[in-house]
C-alpha cells in the first residue's frame, strides 16, 4: 500500500517552545491513521502544517508524491476540534458558501447536500440558524462541510465531541464508508476506544516527539503478555487454584463473567501454546471463559508516554 501523505522530519518552533522535533509519519492510501498523544504532545502543529495554516521552520511533507502546495487545500477537509460555524447564519446558506470555498459549483453544492442532509436527516434544519442548533447538531453540519467536496486526505481532530453515542456512532459508520470508499483520514482523539474501533495505524507524539508508530495489530502484538483472562466452574476451588498456580503464573483479574467459580489471568511462558494451557485447565474444571488479553490502544498510549 502507498502512502497518501508523507512528512519527514517536520520541525516546528515557537519562540523558544519546541512544538515538534524532528517528526516523520507516512499515512497509506485508503487507511484511518491514528494521531495520538497527550495535551501539548504536537498533534495540532503537526495537523496545522498539513493544512498550511503554519509552515514548518524544516522537513517537507509530501501529498500524493507532490510536494504540498498551496493548490492541495481543495484535497484537503479539515474538521478541527475547534469549530469555526458563523453562528448567526442559517445552515444552508453557511454550508453553500463553504462548499463553493472548496471548489464546488452552487449547483454541485446543493446536490450533494441534499444528498447529505437526506442521508442524516436533517432537511429541515436548511433555514435553522446555527446558533439554533446544539453542539452535536452544529457538529453534524460541520462534518458534512468537511467531507462534501470529497478530498482525498480527511482530517478530523476529536470528531465526537458534543455527540450523543447514537448520534457518534452514526458519525462512525460514516467514516469508515468514507475509507471504504477511497478516503484517506488522520484522525486525532483522546478517545482511546475509538481509536481501536477505527484505526488502521497510528503514531503517537509525546514531548514534541514521536515516540511510536506503525500498524495498530503489529504494536498490539509487540506489547501482549502472553496473558489470559480464564473463567472456571467447579466445586473444588481451592484445589484447582492452588494446581493452576504449581503450573502456571495467576494474577488478579477484573474481566466479568457469570457464575464462575475461578476467576482468574494466567500468564504463560513464551515456548508454552495457548493450546497447551488450554488442555490443562479442562482436566481440572470446566473452562466457560479462554480470552487472551489484547493490550488496549490505551494500556499502550500510558505504558508508553510513562516510559519515554
Amino acid at each position: 500500500m502507498s502512502d497518501l501523505l508523507v512528512a519527514n522530519s517536520v520541525s516546528k518552533h515557537f519562540g523558544n517552545f519546541k512544538a515538534l522535533n524532528n517528526v516523520s509519519i507516512s499515512v497509506p492510501h485508503g487507511s484511518i491513521f491514528g494521531l495520538l498523544g497527550p495535551n501539548g504532545a504536537g498533534k495540532t502543529t503537526l495537523i496545522r502544517i498539513i493544512n498550511q495554516i503554519t509552515m514548518p521552520d524544516s522537513g517537507e511533507v509530501f501529498l500524493d508524491g507532490h510536494a504540498l502546495k498551496q493548490h492541495h487545500i481543495r484535497d484537503i477537509g479539515y474538521l478541527p476540534e475547534e469549530r469555526g460555524l458563523y453562528k448567526s447564519m442559517k445552515v444552508g446558506e453557511q454550508a453553500l458558501y463553504l462548499a463553493q470555498l472548496k471548489g464546488l459549483s452552487k449547483s454541485e453544492a446543493k446536490s450533494r447536500l441534499k444528498y447529505w442532509f437526506d442521508k442524516l436527516d436533517i432537511g429541515d434544519w436548511w433555514n435553522k440558524k446555527i446558533q439554533e442548533l446544539s453542539k452535536g447538531q452544529a457538529q453534524k453540519i460541520q462534518f458534512i462541510v468537511t467531507v462534501l467536496h470529497r478530498p482525498k486526505l480527511l482530517i478530523f481532530d476529536e470528531p465526537f465531541s458534543g455527540f450523543d453515542p447514537i448520534n457518534a456512532n452514526i458519525i462512525k459508520e460514516e467514516i469508515l464508508q468514507l475509507r471504504d470508499e477511497g478516503a484517506t483520514v488522520i484522525f486525532s482523539t483522546h478517545r482511546m476506544e475509538s481509536v481501536e474501533e477505527l484505526c488502521d495505524h497510528i503514531a503517537l507524539l509525546h514531548k514534541s516527539n514521536k515516540i511510536l508508530d506503525g500498524k495498530l495489530i503489529d504494536i498490539q502484538r509487540q506489547y501482549k503478555s502472553n496473558t489470559f483472562e480464564i473463567g472456571l466452574q467447579t466445586s473444588e476451588k481451592d484445589r484447582v487454584i492452588s494446581e493452576i498456580k504449581d503450573k502456571f503464573e495467576v494474577l488478579p483479574a477484573t474481566f466479568k463473567t457469570l457464575n464462575d467459580d475461578i476467576k482468574i489471568n494466567v500468564k504463560i511462558e513464551p515456548e508454552t501454546s495457548p493450546n497447551q494451557l488450554l488442555s490443562f485447565l479442562t482436566t481440572k474444571a470446566e473452562v466457560h471463559h479462554f480470552v487472551e488479553v489484547v493490550p488496549s490502544a490505551n494500556d499502550i498510549f500510558i505504558k508508553t508516554v510513562q516510559n519515554n
